[in-house]
């Protein structure tokens, strides 16, 4: 009993605590032993201690306001009130009943945890989970940090569900009858009528592009809500002065599918400029942003970025780009690295809906089929693997959804590394059967006669997706995906 000593009216607090870490019964929502030290004096702990707490699970949610509810009299009730951020709550003086409801879509959906909080507890509230305190002590304080600023346009989003809910079975220790409560907070809704808090909005950058298409598709078929899609048109994420027409605090997501992916223009000193604008400058904006309002940014990156020696690339290896095109690309993962919650996926060799490679062998072997040519030549000294826009859309959500851990990931269809020589014959015989119409060139030869500017390729583009495998993605074999699109190519 040495350790335990009346804190107020009510009871005794325990000091000197192990801190610890305790999850309930709605995810995410964590419950702190905070250690007290005590005297006859009064006592003092550490409130909020980042790495600490962080080792033990507590999210990095990096708050930005510091409320405190002071209630005067023991029997105050608020709540309860559901609201879009991230909270982390201590009492500072006296003690309170808590009652939290999660107010998120899901399966937790009006799953219940009550509590009494004082000096020596805190909880991790996470957004949509609902928090109702009841004071049980005359000059109850209750502080707590938020991950967002207030807003009217925030308040907007909040969502309720009434105290006095019987199908909550909350066991108030002072009767809500014989409480203190707000004319609000009698008219807030029942559970059954309670609407769900809607996620943070999710932008989408580059929509019109083959990428930006796929990830559209994915939103479309999967009936996902709170998407926003952008093109340079509606939003110019390489310009500094558009950032201030969004309020960033109510998205959770940025995915910038945008890119200049003209590699030869690139050489140019008009597409050098564009490049290292859309390249460089923008994935730095957009991670500035994200940095400041806690937002996870999704950005994808290519195998430019390295110089190809290496038969096999993986994540760990060091930046060296032979072209202005992956010397931009790099440029743009540093920065969008700097953002703490980020994912950036590399890629090779992208095909999607518009203009691409596949597409166009489907277009020459047609015209190789009517006689109108020989044979079409095709670089065959680099290689690597196709990547299909759907299956990166698939893998984005993946790594969304599944928490894996932030940073880089490698994501090309798996299967076989072949050239491009390989990959035009197999998309002539899916075609027409005139597989044997391609004539390998080197890529020296190909480019012996060009007028224009060429930018370096990597001899060797195949990336490891051993790391990606292991959060648990499934990929799919690019000869399989390209099997399919020229079928439905050809169908349409």
């Amino acid at each position: 009993m040495q350790n335990r000593k009346r804190i107020g009216k009510m009871d005794f607090m325990d000091f000197e605590k192990d801190l610890r870490a305790v999850g309930t019964n709605i995810p995410g929502l964590v419950v702190f032993d905070l250690p007290v030290h005590g005297d006859n004096r009064g006592w003092f702990k550490e409130n909020w201690q980042r790495a600490k707490q962080t080792a033990l699970g507590l999210p990095d949610f990096g708050p930005v306001q510091n409320n405190i509810s002071f209630n005067a009299k023991k029997g105050v009730t608020r709540g309860i009130h559901a609201e879009p951020w991230d909270k982390y709550i201590s009492i500072a003086a006296g003690s309170v009943f808590g009652a939290w409801v999660d107010l998120r879509p899901g399966d937790s959906f009006g799953q219940v945890y009550t509590t009494i909080l004082d000096p020596s507890k805190a909880i991790y509230v996470p957004r949509g989970v609902g928090n109702s305190f009841q004071a049980l002590e005359d000059g109850t304080a209750y502080t707590y940090l938020v991950n967002a600023h207030w807003s009217l346009e925030q308040k907007k989003t909040y969502t309720f569900v009434n105290l006095a809910d019987p199908d909550l079975h909350i066991q108030w220790p002072i009767p809500l009858e014989d409480s203190e409560r707000s004319e609000a907070d009698l008219h807030h809704p029942m559970l059954r009528d309670a609407k769900p808090m809607a996620p943070r909005r999710t932008m989408v950058t580059g929509c019109n592009g083959q990428l930006g298409r796929a990830i559209r598709a994915y939103v479309d078929a999967h009936g996902l809500e709170g998407f926003e899609f952008n093109d340079i048109d509606t939003f110019d994420f390489s310009d500094p002065a558009q950032y201030g027409r969004f309020d960033w605090s109510l998205y959770g997501t940025i995915i910038n599918a945008g890119a200049y992916t003209a590699v030869d223009r690139a050489e140019t000193p008009e597409g050098r400029a564009l490049a290292w604008k859309a390249n460089a400058q923008g994935p730095a904006l957009l991670a500035r942003v994200a940095r400041e309002h806690n937002i996870t940014l999704v950005h994808v990156s290519s195998d430019y970025v390295f110089d190809g020696t290496r038969e096999l690339h993986d994540e760990s290896e060091g930046f060296a780009p032979l072209g202005v095109y992956g010397q931009s690309k790099a440029a743009g993962d540093i920065a969008v690295a700097n953002a703490p919650r980020h994912y950036i996926l590399r890629s090779s060799w992208v095909i999607g809906e518009g203009h691409n490679f596949v597409k166009t062998m489907m277009g020459l072997s047609d015209r190789v089929a009517k006689g109108e040519l020989e044979r079409v030549t095709v670089v065959d000294d680099q290689y690597g693997r196709l990547t299909f826009t759907g299956d990166m859309a698939e893998a984005i959500f993946h790594l969304l959804d599944s928490g894996a851990a932030y940073g880089t990931y490698d994501l090309t269809g798996s299967g076989a590394v072949k050239s491009w020589a390989d990959i035009a014959r197999t998309v002539f015989d899916l075609t027409n059967g005139n597989g044997g119409k391609i004539k390998p060139i080197s890529t020296a030869e190909y480019f012996a006669n060009a007028k224009a500017p060429v930018s370096p390729r990597p001899t060797y583009s195949a990336l490891d997706l051993a790391k990606i495998e292991a959060t648990g993605l499934d990929v799919p074999d690019w000869e399989e995906s390209l099997k399919a699109y020229v079928t439905k190519e050809l169908k349409k």
